[in-house]
């Protein structure tokens, strides 16, 4: 652990290198790590244990031995407990950030924000935990009472990806916690110690040992245990579709309930007639966020053919207007994860411009370091160009016109994914019938921002299964049970 990055922070206790297991801080008995580095300038944050296979199977007994009280806890008390662990992110909120930029290269405003987006879920789940109750419903039968319980299903597993280390975290487990589950977690390789932050506040807040356990390590050595065993009941992933379809066939033969949450492939829609300052706005917002690393990020940029040019011109100026710089600087973006990471961008804008498209801004990789991607606009990008079909995760913005609403939802629609759709436009009658006609679980219209704790987050086709958030994100860590009863 280097311990200048420590000294930096308010609580440096905070900054963990082992996994977190049974109330344990463990370094795993093969002495193995793995190093975590600042993806803006190579250097190494830490070393963190890398668990066997063994000790990721362990940290299931562990689980398992704590359900039972766990889930045996009045409502209340397991809310008065999330609800602790609410207060303590928000009180440790700076550090936390500063630990994300640190591993993710995230600016430093948008750490913030996803921490206060984290400790919402937390909050949603302390208030949603009371909630769930015993259905009665009109009995079929005479002299018959019955009802309909909601019981948690039993140990999940929770395996977050690197691009919102924090959020992703805890839209999972507060609603596992909230419903009496017990947790093993796997955070990304690239990204742990915002995890294992975490798990230091979730144990300060109370939450017993046991109930949640932070794994580190191979993601196939960790997570390869959990999808064979029987007592995992329920599995939930945020990350690639390709990774999703290995797990869903791995979790197959212990019939596991599944939370899928997978790629993106999100067209933005503008028609004329929109506002067009806003339309431009809101675009840069939803392509560029998180430097363009988000399942949410615009992938696919359509718009009527009468407004093009001018969005053309005032979207590439506002792109050229966007800082690049390291998270710690506070930037409009940060750098990228990886090596491949980067290495997709240039073949992407590479195959782009060899199909006709035209280069307004950007294309290449910065000054400021090798994981460093100029923000990039093309224009005119062909439908077979590899970037409208495929997810880009990273801040090249492709431009296309259309000419009908048929035209344009047809392009839309032709994709294995299926997550969020933008929508801009001022006629209330195509507004009801493209949010009706657009095949994706969100549709945002005139507006980016959709996401947030009371929301069902979710995907169709081969963007996932389940929602997370919401009162339907807790059922999803709940069995009914069925009772019928007589009295005689």
């Amino acid at each position: 652990m280097t311990t200048q990055f420590a000294a930096a922070l308010h609580d440096p206790t905070l900054l963990r290198s082992a996994a977190f297991i049974g109330g344990q801080w463990q370094d795993g008995h093969s002495g193995a790590e793995f190093a975590v580095t600042d993806p803006a300038s190579g250097a190494r944050i830490a070393s963190v244990a890398s668990l066997t296979a063994e000790e990721s199977a362990q940290a299931v007994d562990v689980a398992q031995r704590a359900f039972d009280a766990w889930a045996a806890m009045l409502p209340q008390e397991r809310a008065t407990i999330l609800r602790r662990w609410f207060d303590l992110m928000l009180t440790h909120r700076e550090d936390l950030a500063r630990i994300m930029v640190a591993e993710q290269g995230k600016p430093l405003t948008e750490a913030r924000g996803e921490i206060d987006y984290a400790a919402s879920f937390v909050e949603f789940y302390a208030e949603e935990s009371k909630r769930p109750n015993i259905e009665g419903i009109t009995s079929h039968l005479p002299d018959a009472e019955v009802e309909l319980w909601l019981e948690p299903v039993g140990v999940v597993a929770l395996i977050t990806p690197w691009n919102f280390p924090a959020a992703m975290l805890t839209r999972k487990a507060a609603a596992a916690l909230a419903a009496g589950c017990t947790v093993v977690a796997h955070p990304s390789s690239e990204t742990p110690l915002s995890a294992l932050a975490l798990a230091d506040l979730a144990a300060r807040a109370g939450v017993p040992a046991g109930v949640f356990n932070v794994v580190t390590g191979a993601p196939a050595t960790v997570v390869t245990p959990w999808t064979k065993d029987a007592r995992v009941r329920a599995l939930s992933f945020t990350g690639s579709t390709e990774v999703g379809r290995m797990l869903y066939a791995q979790s197959a033969p212990t019939i596991k309930r599944l939370t899928l949450e997978l790629g993106g492939h999100a067209p933005v829609i503008i028609f004329k007639g929109a506002d067009l300052e806003r339309a431009v706005s809101e675009t840069l917002k939803a392509k560029f966020a998180t430097s363009g690393q988000d399942c949410l990020g615009a992938n696919r940029i359509y718009i009527e053919r009468p407004i093009y040019a001018a969005f053309v011109e005032k979207f590439t100026e506002a792109t050229r207007a966007l800082s690049l710089g390291r998270g710690m600087d506070d930037p409009d973006i940060g750098p990228l994860m990886n090596e491949a990471a980067v290495a997709k961008q240039e073949a992407h804008v590479r195959d782009a411009l060899a199909k006709g498209a035209r280069l307004m801004c950007g294309g290449a990789r910065d000054a400021l370091g090798p994981l460093f991607y100029q923000p990039t606009v093309l224009a005119d990008v062909p439908e077979d160009a590899a970037i409208m079909r495929e997810e880009t995760f990273g801040p090249v913005a492709p431009l296309a016109a259309f000419d009908t609403e048929a035209e344009v939802t047809a392009r839309a629609n032709a994709t294995e994914y299926g997550l969020v759709a933008y929508l801009h436009s001022q006629d209330p009658r195509r507004i009801y019938r493209m949010t009706r006609a657009l095949q994706f679980g969100m549709v945002a219209v005139n507006r980016t921002k959709v996401t947030g704790a009371p929301i069902p987050f979710g995907g169709v086709k081969q963007s996932g299964l389940g929602r997370e958030g919401a009162r339907l994100g807790m059922e999803e860590f709940m069995e009914i049970k069925y009772v019928c009863r007589d009295w005689a």
